[in-house]
């Protein structure tokens, strides 16, 4: 059976990558899908694990191709998603996690209406800034950037499936693991897995 899609959002410095890359630790049924980027690297990312890290040239070409299955520019900088990729994992039973911003979620859920859209929230604004701050690795005038898109970012939950405010990276974690795992649970799902037990006769 075809794999589940799940959505990941969340403003910039909210926790995201962290808490998916836990719950994947734990989940050998769940993939995430690797973006195309024209950013350049951060300290202690490599090419192929955080990110396809390409040419702005490229990355245009590879869009005009119909290679992506969404696209958006973030803070400056092209993301987009591989039609391939995704489709080769999903076709292969393994659930699938797209941690995309909120244009791209909005373009793969006209495509896949029934993705599964989590969104992450920080606590607060000021505890945003301070995670911001913490990572050292952006400009004040990038993290300025970021803040004043946190508002907007952030009034596009409503769009969500999910909301999971992470205060506590704990129980974030297991509240999105418990996410994924419900999702599995659904009767049609369930129903279509396992046929020949809601077929049975009493």
């Amino acid at each position: 059976m075809t794999g589940l899609l799940f959505i990941v959002s969340a403003p910039s410095g909210a926790g995201k990558s962290s808490l998916v890359n836990a719950v994947l630790a734990d989940d050998p049924r769940l993939a995430l899908s690797i973006s195309y980027t024209t950013r350049a690297p951060r300290p202690g990312e490599q090419h192929g694990r955080e990110y396809f890290f390409v040419a702005r040239d490229a990355f245009l070409a590879m869009a005009a191709a119909g290679e992506f299955l969404e696209s958006a520019e973030v803070h400056g900088n092209l993301y987009a998603t591989s039609q391939k990729q995704i489709a080769a994992v999903r076709a292969g039973g393994r659930d699938v996690v797209l941690e995309i911003d909120w244009q791209g979620a909005q373009q793969v859920r006209r495509i896949f209406p029934d993705a599964i859209g989590i969104f992450i929230l920080p606590p607060s604004v000021a505890e945003l800034e301070r995670r911001l701050r913490g990572r050292g690795q952006d400009s004040d005038e990038v993290i300025r950037r970021r803040l004043a898109a946190a508002a907007a970012e952030i009034g596009h939950a409503a769009e969500f499936d999910y909301v999971i405010i992470n205060k506590d990276f704990d129980e974030a974690r297991r509240d999105l693991a418990a996410v994924v795992r419900a999702s599995r649970l659904v009767l049609a799902r369930q129903s279509a897995l396992h046929s020949d037990l809601f077929a049975a006769k009493r």
